[in-house]
């Protein structure tokens, strides 16, 4: 790999690892539909010129029903599910809980007749599948189960989404596809935003969610996009191995939040089974989960 695809990769990294961080401290303070909206809005203003300048979005539209689709299961949902999740669960746990991605994903293509099992891949299966297991079994408290099941749901989205990609959306520019998803999903936001808007803007919820927008959002498309160019699509996914690191290493230093056994323990097996699940299989999920 290049100098400049390790910066790439690196960068990717740390700007997908971010947003859990910034969701709980901007959750603290503001509805997570306000923020969700927030941060779609302001990734959508940013990239909005540019697939306009590009003309890439206009075309894009065509297939605007698997784009709404797309919108649904990768932004809209888990944005916001994820959002009212870290109301009551840390950003570390939540993190390491979306590491579960590629594991739902290799099950769903599975299912589909598009992949097979072999040894490799079921074993990789069940060490992700223990790790989420211990991670959810010694750290979240039964009372905190509507927030585990807004983050399964969210997993399950974010490991639909670049099926659907795959399937409905290929050959359509990236930025493109993401500005448009971003439109939708900030129109969809909004009406639900204007009724819980603040009363106050606190310096850093606001802040988070004009990182979350501008940082973790219209950055992160545009580096991951020059990262997919530059080492391709099937390399670039690694990252999701990357992100849950950079997460729980911001939630302990900075938020800190505890480093607990669940997580020891769970997330070195997530990563594996993760690892060993898809390890043949990345270029039939061809991005990770933004967060």
């Amino acid at each position: 790999m290049s100098r400049r695809g390790w910066a790439l990769f690196l960068g990717m990294g740390v700007i997908w690892g971010v947003p859990y961080a910034m969701i709980r401290v901007a959750v603290g303070d503001f509805d997570p539909v306000v923020v969700a909206f927030g941060r779609t809005a302001l990734g959508a203003l940013v990239l909005l010129p540019i697939a306009l300048y590009t003309k890439v979005f206009l075309p894009v539209l065509r297939q605007w029903r698997w784009l709404l689709v797309y919108t649904l299961v990768e932004i809209t949902g888990p944005w916001l599910l994820i959002g009212q999740a870290e109301k009551a669960l840390t950003s570390s746990t939540v993190g390491l809980l979306i590491a579960a991605v590629p594991l739902i994903a290799i099950v769903l293509v599975t299912a589909g007749g598009h992949e097979r099992l072999d040894t490799r891949r079921i074993i990789g299966l069940l060490i992700g599948f223990a790790g989420v297991a211990t991670l959810v079994g010694l750290d979240i408290d039964v009372s905190n189960m509507g927030a585990l099941g807004a983050i399964a749901i969210s997993v399950v989205g974010y490991a639909l989404g670049p099926i659907i990609i795959s399937r409905k959306l290929t050959g359509l520019p990236p930025i493109g596809v993401v500005t448009a998803t971003l439109v939708f999903a900030a129109v969809i936001y909004l009406p639900f935003a204007m009724l819980r808007l603040p009363a106050h803007y606190p310096a850093a919820a606001s802040w988070s969610v004009v990182g979350l927008g501008l940082l973790c959002t219209a950055l992160a498309f545009v580096v991951f996009f020059a990262l997919i160019g530059e080492v391709g699509p099937a390399r670039a996914t690694v990252i999701t191995y990357i992100n849950p690191a950079v997460a729980l290493l911001i939630g302990v230093s900075l938020l800190h939040e505890p480093l607990t056994t669940g997580m020891a323990i769970g997330f070195p097996l997530v990563i594996l089974g993760s690892i060993l699940g898809t390890a043949r299989s990345r270029t039939e999920i061809p991005e990770p989960a933004p967060a």
